[in-house]
């Protein structure tokens, strides 16, 4: 996990554009570059590093002796350097997993680059040989990319929007950062002035299909193709476990967040059997938070007790939480209710993490609701069908909400995330199931795979077969829930009359309810302007609601409603 960002063709001194590189200096607290490129004067990298692979040859801009000409700012982790290395034959300078990347362009250009990178990642590739700038990032977006370009070329790259806002041009202030789309690369031409212009944006890779990389991922165990439900429970296991073991990769302490929930168990289970038989010669670090004897609290401590994790409980503080919301919006660079609410406490866990810890890579649980149909609305769709449409539709629209939650939370605090339930191939297996096979069954959400770690003995069967938790309930205490708690401070701070006249405001997504309009004002105030970063807030289908909460949903019983 580190900070990228790159300009080309500014008009105004780098000196003082450099600036904004230093909005994101979280994302990597170990070292920073900033470097001008050979023959552009206007053209400029500037990086932030967390080193988690190769302490030494690791900074960036990434330039080999075999290709001076190329330039590489990169943010992520490419899981199969070594499978690409060994099938191609590539000669490596450094033992940096990015360094795949120059190698792969040269061998067969941008297309088969990105599509032939097994891992999570966002990119700025400079050739100035062939004078083209390439951008791209991973299909889930699980790695966060912005980008500004101006009518006359100017060109402003980040990991972060918070990078690029305060970017001066002569042509244009408020030129429009937007977010860069997942699956896609773009390529620009490199003018002598240092301007681009963009010639393509291309999609390489869409989260159903099989990705290319996979003729060079060899799983072992694999059973041949076929529905029947022992191969597939079969396949489950073997593509989920290997996901994890790929995600190993790694020169600093591993740790993983544990909700006790059934995604985060599962993860921590497997991350913990992986470990011990790859002899990693340190406990695993799991940690939980939520108030004094929450549901999550709880299960958490049960599933560490089974797995034998080396746990960590954060007491959620009510007024450390409410403190927190200015500074989680910030970080978040969104205004969506239910990513705000989900977000307090991974940022506070985070924030416990690096103070009280030397865990840096973190394994986490995202990506499993959207994919095997976790979220209680679930149960209302329509037909199978619909409920395979609305998973995929939910997995594009991930980096806009809970993989953006998951990457800022815990970037703010300078941690790498780990996302196994995001991983190509796990991802493109699961989805091309029958339909029928993924949808909740006997009231139970995410049937299919509970069913498939059934005889594990893995976790617990009680936590195997835990109902969903709304995120914002399960760290609630027994006696007053975070989202009651929430709602009572924010209906002092926003007037009824403010309410009444928010579509005037705020036109675009206007907010329905004091929380949402409490989170706007403050989105504004640091993003004044910016409200289409968030297309339309996350919302269950199939229902009539207001709120994004599970609790507004006639099959969610908390256990605080028991």
């Amino acid at each position: 996990m580190c900070g990228i960002w790159a300009l080309f063709g500014s008009d105004e001194c780098l000196s003082v554009q450099c600036l904004s590189a230093m909005k994101i200096a979280h994302r990597g607290p170990d070292a920073f570059r900033f470097e001008n490129v050979n023959g552009f004067t206007n053209c400029c990298f500037g990086f932030h590093r967390l080193a988690v692979v190769d302490q030494l040859y690791g900074m960036q801009p990434i330039r080999v002796k075999k290709f001076p000409y190329l330039w590489l700012c990169y943010n992520g982790e490419i899981y199969n350097f070594k499978q690409l290395q060994k099938q191609f034959g590539f000669d490596y300078q450094t033992l940096v997993d990015g360094e795949v990347i120059l190698h792969l362009y040269n061998r067969g250009g941008i297309e088969q680059t990105a599509s032939m990178l097994d891992g999570v990642f966002a990119f700025i590739l400079l050739d100035t040989a062939n004078r083209k700038v390439f951008l791209a990032r991973d299909t889930y977006g699980v790695r966060p990319l912005f980008k500004v370009l101006t009518d006359d070329g100017f060109l402003g790259v980040c990991s972060e929007a918070k990078g690029l806002i305060n970017l001066k041009h002569s042509t244009s202030l408020c030129s429009k950062v937007e977010p860069f789309l997942p699956g896609h690369y773009e390529v620009l031409d490199l003018k002598p002035s240092g301007k681009v212009a963009s010639v393509e944006l291309v999609k390489f890779h869409s989260c159903k299909d099989e990705p290319l990389h996979s003729t060079c991922d060899t799983v072992e165990g694999l059973p041949s193709a076929g529905f029947d439900l022992e191969t597939v429970k079969s396949n489950i296991r073997i593509l989920f476990e290997n996901a994890v073991r790929k995600r190993l990769m790694a020169h600093r302490r591993i740790g993983c967040l544990l909700s006790g929930g059934l995604d985060s168990s599962l993860v921590a289970a497997v991350l913990l059997k992986l470990m011990k038989e790859i002899n990693i010669n340190y406990p695993l670090q799991t940690f939980a938070i939520g108030m004094e004897n929450s549901p999550d609290l709880l299960a958490a401590r049960k599933v560490a007790t089974h797995i034998g994790s080396e746990h960590h409980e954060v007491i959620l503080n009510t007024e450390e939480g409410i403190q927190a919301i200015e500074e989680v919006i910030f970080s978040l660079e969104t205004y969506d209710i239910t990513t705000i609410r989900a977000s307090i406490g991974m940022y506070l866990v985070s924030k416990y993490i690096r103070k009280k810890t030397d865990s840096v890579v973190i394994f986490s649980g995202e990506g499993s609701d959207e994919l095997t149909q976790g979220y209680i609305y679930f149960h209302k769709a329509p037909s199978p069908e619909e409920a395979a449409e609305e998973s995929e539709r939910l997995l594009k629209e991930l980096y806009l909400f809970d993989v953006l939650r998951a990457d800022r939370t815990t970037a703010a605090h300078g941690l790498e995330l780990r996302v196994p339930f995001l991983d190509h191939r796990f991802t493109s297996y699961y989805l091309s199931l029958p339909a029928e096979l993924r949808i909740p069954k006997n009231g139970i959400e995410k049937y299919l795979l509970r069913l498939s770690f059934e005889d594990s003995n893995l976790l617990p069967k009680e936590i195997l077969w835990r109902p969903k938790e709304a995120f914002s309930d399960g760290i609630a205490s027994v006696k007053k829930s975070w989202f009651s708690i929430l709602q009572d401070y924010i209906d002092q701070q926003v007037d009824d009359l403010l309410l009444e006249k928010a579509a005037e405001k705020y036109p675009f997504n206007p907010p329905k309810t004091k929380e949402s309009y409490y989170y706007r004002q403050i989105f504004e105030k640091h993003y004044s302007g910016r409200s289409s970063w968030l297309p339309h807030y996350w919302m269950p289908r199939w229902v009539k609601a207001t709120d994004p909460s599970a609790r507004t949903l006639k099959h969610y019983k908390s256990a605080t409603q028991e």
